[in-house]
C-alpha cells in the first residue's frame, strides 16, 4: 500500500513577500479564482506576480485586481490582458463577513500566495491593516536584533568548554 499524501496547500506558484513588510495580517482565507484556459497554463509555468495586487469587493462579489499573469506563449493570437481583474470564488457567508470587515477603517484584502490545490488555482487572501512607516522600521529593527541573538547563541554553543 502506498503512503497517503498530505492534504493542504500545494506548492506555491508565487508569494507576496512584500505584503508581510507593509501590512499586519489579521485573518487569512482561501478563495478560488475564475481564469481562462491559457491563464491556467501560464500559472503552471509559474509566470505570475502578486506585487502591488489587492482584492476588492464590488456589488457583493470579490475581485482580484492588479495580479500579473504573463500571457501563455503557445496560446492563440487573441490572448488575455495580463493585469485584468479576476473574479474570486467565495462562499456567501465568507463574503458577507468580509463585506462588514473591509468596511472598517484601514482594513484591506491582500493576496499572499497563489497555488494549486487538487488541480484548481487558489489564492490565499489576508484581511490586513497597513503598517505605518515607524512600524516597518520597528519590525526591521526587531528582526535584525533576533538575527544577532541567534548568531550569538550559535557562537556561544560552539566554543563552550566541556
Amino acid at each position: 500500500m502506498g503512503k497517503k499524501k498530505k492534504r493542504g496547500h500545494g506548492s506555491a506558484i508565487t508569494t507576496n513577500r512584500k505584503a508581510f513588510h507593509d501590512y499586519n495580517m489579521l485573518e487569512t482565507m482561501e478563495a478560488g479564482i475564475v481564469l481562462v484556459g491559457s491563464e491556467v497554463k501560464s500559472l503552471r509555468e509559474g509566470r505570475a506576480n502578486l506585487r502591488d495586487s489587492f482584492a476588492r469587493i464590488k456589488d457583493d462579489e470579490a475581485y482580484l485586481c492588479n495580479v500579473h499573469i504573463s500571457p501563455y506563449g503557445k496560446a492563440s493570437i487573441d490572448n488575455y490582458e495580463p493585469r485584468r481583474t479576476r473574479k474570486l470564488l467565495l462562499h456567501r457567508r465568507e463574503l458577507n463577513g468580509l463585506i462588514g470587515r473591509v468596511a472598517e477603517k484601514g482594513l484591506t484584502l491582500i493576496p499572499l500566495k497563489l497555488y494549486f490545490k487538487r488541480g484548481k488555482a487558489k489564492v490565499e487572501l489576508a484581511l490586513a491593516k497597513g503598517k505605518k512607516f515607524y512600524d516597518k522600521r520597528e519590525t526591521l529593527r526587531a528582526r535584525a536584533h533576533e538575527r544577532e541573538m541567534e548568531i550569538y547563541r550559535k557562537g556561544a554553543n560552539r566554543f563552550r568548554p566541556e
